[in-house]
């Protein structure tokens, strides 16, 4: 079982390790960047989620559409 488990974290490894050498080659820089702009673009909405959740909870629900106006 150990041993499986060995071989199995050292496969996602050496995927991770592929992964990133088919991504930093030149033809795939644009694919790079869009997944980062994916990330931070995620972040964003996830954040003003939280932002709105919070005013949701404590009862100032009107006050969601001042918040994303700031």
């Amino acid at each position: 079982m150990a041993s499986s488990l060995v071989l199995a974290s050292a496969g996602q490894t050496a995927g991770w390790e592929q992964f990133l050498a088919i991504l930093s080659k030149p033809d795939n820089m644009p694919v790079a960047g869009a997944l980062l702009l994916v990330i931070f673009f995620t972040w964003v909405a996830l954040r003003q989620a939280r932002r709105h959740d919070r005013l949701i909870r404590e009862g100032r629900k009107r006050d969601i559409l001042s918040e994303m106006q700031k």
